[in-house]
């Protein structure tokens, strides 16, 4: 564990090292992730102007959802996705094949070696809303905490299905583009899915885990939701990882190197 996180810990160095040449770029980032929230709760605003309430939940309620989104979001553009990417470019120059020799796990090192800081203006905007919505709700330390649980299951979640696509790179080295759904599939809870009709209730949730991702931790953070809910969660993450494992090993099976 102790190699794992050395390891880690170089990866993302250099990489900040790399990406602090261009500090501008941070700059113009932020000012974009901050356009873009805005963007949000101005639509949520619109949306609560005359007293309507998405699904039942508060103005408070639903910025905390957009704030758990925004969260999410930004630890995806930061090291999911960075890293998905990157996945089609090695299997299409066939220097997936040095990956796949070096002396450690091989989804560990897929998964974690790229870092992006343009992501982290969206993580930080998160907490930080998370934060406001919660002291607008009244929540107490206690509850904060409680949506840690959550938070970190539905990052597995949100991890597990971009990596089963980014796999799919093995057999069809162009299908990078499909991971492109992903920013669709997690923008599709950016609002509280009990707003949805009831059609699209049960797909969010049952079909596409997007329930679990957003609202099930901003719903748990408030009380609306027990820890039935985080159970359900969890296994819902932990059967996505374990699948997403297996789907990895297998797809290793039909690779066939650059030099075959």
């Amino acid at each position: 564990m102790a190699r794992y996180l050395t390891t880690l810990a170089r990866f993302w160095s250099a990489a900040i090292a790399t990406e602090a040449e261009y500090r501008i770029n941070f700059v113009m980032a932020g000012i974009s992730s901050a356009a873009t929230l805005a963007g949000a709760l101005g639509t949520l605003a619109v949306l609560y102007q005359h007293g309507y309430e998405m699904g039942g939940w508060s103005w408070n309620e639903a910025m905390l959802v957009v704030a758990v989104y925004t969260l999410l979001d930004g630890l995806q553009r930061a090291v999911l996705s960075p890293n998905r990417q990157a996945i089609s470019q090695l299997v299409r120059e066939g220097t997936l094949d040095f990956v796949l020799l070096k002396p450690m796990d091989t989804q560990f090192w897929l998964s974690v070696r790229k870092l992006s800081v343009w992501g982290m203006p969206d993580v930080l905007l998160g907490l930080g809303l998370v934060v406001y919505a919660g002291v607008q709700l009244g929540l107490s330390p206690g509850q904060f905490l409680a949506g840690v649980i959550p938070m970190v299951l539905a990052i597995g979640i949100l991890y597990a299905l971009g990596y089963a696509l980014a796999t799919l790179t093995i057999w069809v080295t162009k299908a990078e583009n499909i991971t492109i759904a992903m920013q669709s599939l997690l923008e599709a809870g950016r609002y509280p899915v009990p707003a949805y009709a009831a059609a699209y209730r049960v797909a969010l949730t049952f079909v596409i885990p997007v329930a679990f991702m957003t609202t099930v931790p901003a719903g748990v953070m408030t009380g609306r939701y027990g820890w039935g809910w985080v159970a359900a969660a969890g296994a819902v993450a932990i059967g996505l990882l374990v699948g997403c494992r297996w789907f990895w090993r297998f797809a290793l099976r039909s690779y066939t190197s650059a030099s075959s």
